[in-house]
């Protein structure tokens, strides 16, 4: 459970731009981004662990996929207690391309 939605948002922000600088994403190519929330959302990791073995590549986007997680449970979880949680332009961008490839109405 997160006490303080909007510092986790800024925290995992921070992440996710830090993952996309490691990986060239341009968060303003919203074909790149939608491409890249389609592979987050069917990733599963069926118990898979990032290792000293896997490229810096693999191991950025892993992490990156785990953070998209995280930014969709902290956006549910302070749903859930009505307040809505956003971050700042890449928040918004990876979670506008999360929802839209979700199929989810909104």
């Amino acid at each position: 459970m997160f006490e303080n939605y909007a510092e986790e948002a800024r925290r995992i922000e921070t992440e996710i731009i830090r993952h996309g600088i490691a990986l060239g994403i341009d968060w303003d190519d919203d074909v790149a981004v939608r491409a890249l929330a389609r592979e987050a959302l069917a990733y599963h990791p069926d118990g898979e662990k990032v290792s000293r073995g896997d490229t810096p590549t693999h191991r950025a986007k892993v992490e990156l996929f785990g953070l998209a997680q995280l930014m969709l449970t902290v956006m549910a979880e302070s749903a859930g207690e009505d307040i809505e949680t956003h971050g700042g332009p890449v928040w918004k961008a990876f979670g506008r391309a999360l929802w839209a490839e979700s199929g989810l109405p909104g």
